[in-house]
C-alpha cells in the first residue's frame, strides 16, 4: 500500500478559525485570516470542537493518492459517501500482464492457503484474458476479476469527514485493510494541523469506546488534552 498526500488546505488551521469567527466578527473572513494570532486560532478552534459546533472544520480538504490497495477494501472506502473519489477504471483500463493482488495476512501466514489463493487469482486472471482475447468486451471480462485485484484511488475529504473516518476505521475492529489506509492518511493529515488532528482516532482516545458489547477490550492510550 502506497499512501501520499497530494495536496490540501494552505494553513487549515487558520482557515476554519477565520470561517468560524466569521459568524460573530464585523470583518471580513479575509482580514481575520491575516490579523488572527495564533493564540487566537487555538481558541476558535477549541471551542467548536470542544462543542460539537463542527461545521467550520469542512472548510479544508486533503487529497490522498492511494496504490496498491484491494477492490475489497475500496469497496468499503466509498462507503463514506462525504468524499469524493476517482478510481481506477477495469472497464477502460485492459490488463494485459497478471496484475497484483492483495493477499490477507492470515493468508500469507498460512502456506496451504496462500497456495489456494494464489491458484484461484490466478485462473480468475486467466479466464479474464481468455475472454479479452475472444473478444469480450473488457467491461464484461472484468466481472470474473477477484476482490482481491489491486486498484489505485484518489480520495478528497474535508477535516470533519477525515474525523468521522479515522474515528470508525483506525479503530482495531477496523477490518485490517481499511484500518492501514486510515491509519496511513492519519500520519499524513496530522503534522498540517496538529491542534485539530491532536486526538484523532478511534473514540478510545478521547473517552469511552463507542462500540459498546462489540468493544476489543483494549484501547488505545489517551490522547493529550486538549488545551
Amino acid at each position: 500500500m502506497d499512501v501520499r498526500l497530494l495536496n490540501h488546505t494552505p494553513d487549515p488551521e487558520r482557515a476554519i478559525a477565520a470561517a468560524a469567527r466569521l459568524c460573530y466578527a464585523p470583518v471580513g473572513a479575509a482580514e481575520l485570516t491575516e490579523t488572527m494570532s495564533d493564540e487566537a486560532v487555538r481558541r476558535v478552534l477549541k471551542t467548536i470542537i470542544t462543542s460539537g459546533h463542527t461545521s467550520a472544520l469542512e472548510h479544508a480538504s486533503y487529497t490522498f493518492a492511494v496504490d496498491g490497495v484491494s477492490r475489497a477494501m475500496t469497496h468499503q472506502l466509498v462507503r463514506h459517501r462525504l468524499a469524493s473519489y476517482n478510481q481506477q477504471s477495469q472497464r477502460y483500463v485492459t490488463y494485459a500482464q497478471t496484475p497484483a493482488f492483495v493477499t490477507p495476512p492470515s493468508v500469507a501466514d498460512d502456506p496451504a492457503a496462500s497456495e489456494v489463493f494464489a491458484l484461484a487469482t490466478r485462473a480468475a486472471f486467466d479466464a479474464y484474458r481468455a475472454l479479452v482475447d475472444a473478444g469480450i468486451p473488457a467491461e464484461d471480462a472484468r466481472y470474473l476479476l477477484p476482490n482481491a485485484m489491486e486498484t489505485k484511488i484518489v480520495i478528497t475529504m474535508n477535516i470533519r469527514e477525515l474525523l468521522h473516518f479515522f474515528e470508525l476505521r483506525c479503530c482495531k475492529r477496523a477490518q485490517w485493510e481499511i484500518r492501514e489506509l486510515a491509519l496511513a492518511m492519519l500520519a499524513l493529515a496530522e503534522p498540517t494541523a496538529p491542534y485539530i488532528f491532536m486526538d484523532a482516532g478511534a473514540s478510545c482516545r478521547r473517552g469511552p469506546c463507542r462500540e459498546g458489547k462489540m468493544t476489543c477490550g483494549d484501547p488505545y492510550p489517551k490522547a493529550p488534552k486538549r488545551e
